[in-house]
C-alpha cells in the first residue's frame, strides 16, 4: 500500500488514508502526485479528483453519497461536503456463480461439540433460566444468586469477593488491622475449577423487559425468540418462570418450540408463580428443578463433529473506517471457507445493508428469496421514514468520527462480512437458519438486538468485528471479537480476541487472517479456547419488539 494509501475498488473515486496526513503533503498516486488541501485523519477518505455539487461519491464500487458542494482534488470527504445517497435495487436476473476458496487446509477437520437429539451440534452446553415476563426478573436474580458461584460458575466479574473469609477472621478474634490486610479476592478461574457439573458450561439467565404490555404481536415475537434459544444447539434444557397472567403465555412458547422442533425432547420445567403457595416455595422449586436439569445436562459430553455443523453469526459494531477493509472482509473470507465446508453463515443488520441490496439480490439462489429480501428492506426502510427517521441516520457519532460518514459507506463495508458466496435463504426475525450456506437475517443495526437475533435463529458461534471496541456478547453463542486495527487490539486486550489490523500493516492478507480466524473458531467450538466475551460474562440479551431500531 504505497505511501499508506488505499483505493478499495477500481471504480472508486475516493482514497483511504492508512495513516494521518497533513495539509500540504504531496502523496504519490497513479504515477503522479496529489497535494492534500487539508488534514486527512487516518481511516478517512479524500477526493481523487474534483467534484461538482451533486456528483456521485463511489467507494467499494458502489454509490455511497453525493457531493453537497464543490470538492477539490485532495480534500477530505466529510459530512460537511457529502450527504448519504444509495443506489436503487430490483429483482431481476441473478448471477450465483461462485469461486469457492481453497478449503484443503480444513477439509476433513472436526470440532468437539455437544450432539443433540435433533441432529444439531452445540459448541457449548448451557442450561437456561427464562422469565416469560419482566415481573419475574427479581425472582430470576434470587435464583442466580443462589446457584451460580455455589455450583462453580463465575459471575459476570473476573473475580469474586470472599466476604465469608472476613467473617471467619472476625469470629476468630482478628482486629481491623488483620481485616485490612486479608486477601479476599478469588479469581474466576478458581471458581470454575470447583464446578459440580463439569460438562455444563454455565447457567444462563435471560433477563428481559417484555412479556406483557405493548401489543400482542410483541408477546408472540418474544415467545418465538425464546423458543429459538430453548431449541438452540448450545442449550441442554431450560427452567421457565411464568407469573401466569401475562401476554406471553406458555402456550405461545410451546407452539413455537413445536414448530421449530416437532420432536422436542430436552428437559423443560415450567413454573407459574400465581399457582404457587408462596414466593419462597416458588423459588425453592425453581432451584430444585434447575439442579435436576443440570444433572441430566451433565451426562452429555463433547464428541467430534464435522465443521459443517457450525453456524456462524456475522456481526459488527463500533465500526471505523478500517472495518470494511480489514476485519469485515477477513470475516467474510472465513465465512466463505465455512460455507464451502458445508457450514452456515448468517448476516444480519438490515439497516446496514442499505446501498448494497442489488449485489445481495444478485447473489440470491432463486427469485423468491430475492423478492423476500427486497420486500423486507423496503418495508423496514418505509417504516423508519414514517416515523421521521431513515437508514441515512444509522451511522453513530463514533462511526462518523472514524471515517464512516454515510450509511451507504458503512453498509458497503459491513456487507463484506458476508463474503462472496450465494445467498441460500432470507430469514425474517426469529426464523431459523436451516439451510447450509449464507443466510440473510432481518435484525436492527443495534448491536445487542442483532446478536440476540443471530443466536435466536441458530448461530452457535458469533464473530463481532469492531474498530472502536465493544463489550457486547451473547448468553448462549460464544462471541469472538476481532479488531479492525492494531491500536484497538493493544488498547483493549481484555476484549479483543483476534487482531485484523495486521492486514492494514501488510503483515497479513485478507485470506491469511480469515484462515487464522477459522482456526480460532474451531478451537472455541471445541471448548479449547475461551473468547474474552465469555470469560467476562458478557451475556447481553435484548429482544427486538419490531419497532424502528436502526
Amino acid at each position: 500500500m504505497k505511501d499508506k494509501l488505499l483505493k478499495v475498488h477500481p471504480d472508486d473515486n475516493v482514497i483511504v488514508a492508512l495513516r494521518d496526513f497533513r495539509a500540504g503533503e504531496r502523496v504519490e498516486w497513479n504515477g503522479g502526485a496529489i497535494e492534500l488541501l487539508e488534514d486527512i485523519p487516518v481511516k478517512h477518505k479524500f477526493s481523487e479528483r474534483d467534484f461538482r455539487a451533486g456528483e456521485e461519491i463511489i467507494m467499494y464500487g458502489v454509490l455511497v453519497g453525493k457531493a453537497t458542494k464543490d470538492i477539490f482534488r485532495g480534500s477530505r470527504i466529510s459530512r460537511e461536503n457529502v450527504a448519504h445517497s444509495a443506489g436503487g435495487f430490483q429483482v431481476g436476473e441473478r448471477n450465483t456463480a461462485w469461486q469457492a476458496p481453497d478449503i484443503s487446509r480444513f477439509k476433513g477437520r472436526t470440532f468437539n461439540g455437544y450432539h443433540r437429539a435433533d441432529g444439531k451440534v452445540g459448541t457449548m452446553n448451557y442450561w437456561l433460566v427464562i422469565p416469560l415476563v419482566f415481573c419475574e426478573n427479581r425472582n430470576l436474580q434470587v435464583i442466580q444468586g443462589a446457584m451460580l458461584e455455589q455450583l462453580g460458575y463465575a459471575s459476570s466479574r473476573q473475580f469474586s469477593v470472599n466476604t465469608q473469609k472476613l467473617i471467619q477472621l472476625y469470629r476468630n478474634g482478628a482486629g481491623a488491622e488483620a481485616i485490612l490486610e486479608a486477601d479476599i479476592i478469588q479469581d474466576a478461574e478458581d471458581i470454575q475449577r470447583n464446578r459440580l457439573f463439569p460438562n455444563v458450561d454455565g447457567i444462563k439467565f435471560l433477563r428481559h423487559e417484555g412479556g406483557c404490555g405493548g401489543i400482542r404481536q410483541d408477546a408472540e415475537t418474544l415467545c418465538r425468540l425464546l423458543a429459538g434459544y430453548i431449541t438452540h444447539a448450545n442449550v441442554a434444557g431450560a427452567t421457565i418462570l411464568s407469573l401466569g397472567c401475562q401476554n406471553a403465555q406458555f402456550q405461545l412458547l410451546e407452539e413455537a418450540i413445536q414448530s421449530m422442533d416437532p420432536n422436542f425432547s430436552k428437559p423443560l420445567y415450567v413454573l407459574e408463580q400465581q399457582k404457587s403457595n408462596s414466593e419462597r416455595d416458588f423459588i425453592a422449586e425453581a432451584v430444585r428443578k434447575t439442579f435436576a436439569g443440570l444433572i441430566e445436562a451433565n451426562k452429555t459430553e463433547r464428541r467430534p463433529a464435522p465443521l459443517s455443523h457450525l453456524k456462524l453469526g456475522l456481526e459488527c459494531g463500533g465500526s471505523d473506517g478500517f472495518s470494511g477493509i480489514s476485519a469485515n472482509p477477513a470475516l467474510g473470507y472465513a465465512s466463505d471457507l465455512l460455507v464451502a465446508l458445508g457450514g452456515t453463515a448468517i448476516l444480519s443488520e438490515f439497516p446496514e445493508l442499505n446501498g448494497v441490496e442489488q449485489e445481495l439480490i444478485n447473489r440470491c439462489m432463486d427469485e423468491d428469496i430475492a423478492g423476500k429480501f427486497a420486500g423486507l428492506m423496503r418495508s423496514y426502510s418505509q417504516r423508519a421514514e414514517d416515523v421521521g427517521s431513515g437508514f441515512d441516520m444509522n451511522p453513530s457519532p463514533g462511526n462518523i468520527k472514524d471515517g464512516l460518514i454515510t450509511d451507504a459507506m458503512k453498509s458497503a463495508g459491513a456487507a463484506k462480512k458476508g463474503g462472496t458466496s450465494p445467498v441460500v435463504d432470507v430469514l425474517d426475525y426469529t426464523e431459523q437458519a436451516t439451510k447450509p450456506g449464507l443466510n440473510l437475517l432481518c435484525t436492527p443495526g443495534n448491536d445487542v438486538e442483532s446478536t440476540t437475533g443471530l443466536a435466536g435463529s441458530g448461530a452457535n458461534l458469533i464473530v463481532f468485528t469492531t474498530g472502536l471496541g465493544t463489550p457486547t456478547g451473547n448468553p448462549v453463542a460464544p462471541t469472538v471479537k476481532m479488531s479492525s486495527n492494531t491500536t484497538l487490539a493493544k488498547r483493549m486486550p481484555d476484549l479483543i480476541d483476534v487482531d485484523a489490523g495486521t492486514i492494514i500493516s501488510g503483515e497479513d492478507t485478507i485470506e491469511t487472517k480469515g484462515e487464522e480466524l477459522l482456526e480460532y473458531l474451531v478451537r472455541v467450538a471445541s471448548g479449547e479456547a475461551i473468547p474474552h466475551a465469555v470469560r467476562l460474562g458478557q451475556d447481553d440479551f435484548i429482544p427486538w419488539k419490531r419497532g424502528i431500531s436502526l
